[in-house]
């Protein structure tokens, strides 16, 4: 059993999903704006949220990274949108998994169960993860927070879960297909993903696809991140700004 919240402003869809899931036993709330979900998160702990896109106060894409910024809870987009990009832009915002409307109570029911084991998997007793120090890259996994060199990196949640992923394998190629594996828990998705990734860490780590430092990528191979050379020179760091992709190394 599992708490649910459903964000949906179609009544007639938001009473089909509230009936199927409280006869599967779950625990379900429903809000239809993306304000009330915003305070249900706020106050209440879920184990997992379904979301609309097609909310009537603010877009679900844009409730989705407020979301993120509070909670870490599994999100499953509904939507009706079916554009590739987008659903890829959601996934790389945080979305833990998508459904395309119309959708069946039984691909709900199976795409729900594969978030909640993983998200309990997770969860699992285990020794808190030590903070991970890589040259001048100190990264608090409880935290969440990222240092270089005494100074907190502004980062998103995506960015550090790659940065906080690479710098627990110091040294170590990882390859493209693990990095979408285990960063984006995807089986599938677009090189590009992790090039725009990339390229954000790079310019806030002070550094270039043409003059790393601490990510080095071997093309057709992978991405790794060690402590750079001694004397090795820093281009400054930027902000968090969103520049453009830049070509692999």
């Amino acid at each position: 059993m599992a708490s649910v919240l459903v964000v949906e402003d179609d009544q007639f869809v938001r009473s089909a999903l509230i009936r199927h899931l409280t006869e599967a036993s779950h625990t379900v709330r429903s809000v239809g704006t993306a304000l009330e979900a915003l305070r249900e998160v706020a106050h209440i702990r879920f184990d997992v949220v379904i979301l609309d896109l097609g909310l009537p106060d603010l877009d679900g894409a844009e409730a989705l990274k407020m979301l993120r910024s509070i909670t870490d809870v599994p999100v499953i987009i509904a939507t009706a949108r079916d554009d590739e990009n987008e659903i890829v832009r959601l996934l790389n915002d945080g979305a833990d998994d998508y459904l395309t409307k119309p959708f069946s109570v039984e691909h709900l029911s199976a795409r729900m169960a594969a978030v909640l084991r993983r998200s309990r998997a997770a969860g699992t007793d285990a020794p808190p993860p030590r903070a991970i120090q890589v040259g001048g890259l100190s990264i608090d996994p409880l935290r969440r927070q990222a240092e270089l060199d005494g100074e907190v990196l502004d980062l998103t949640r995506r960015e550090f879960d790659l940065l906080a992923f690479l710098a627990g394998r110091p040294g170590v190629v990882v390859a493209r297909k693990e990095l979408l594996a285990e960063v984006w828990q995807q089986s599938y998705g677009d090189d590009q993903t992790i090039d725009v990734h990339l390229s954000w860490l790079r310019r806030k780590l002070g550094e270039t696809a043409a003059r790393p430092r601490y990510l080095h990528t071997l093309r057709g191979v992978g991405v790794k991140l060690e402590p750079p050379v001694a004397g090795a020179p820093a281009t400054g760091r930027a902000g968090s700004g969103r520049p453009g992709v830049e070509p692999p190394a």
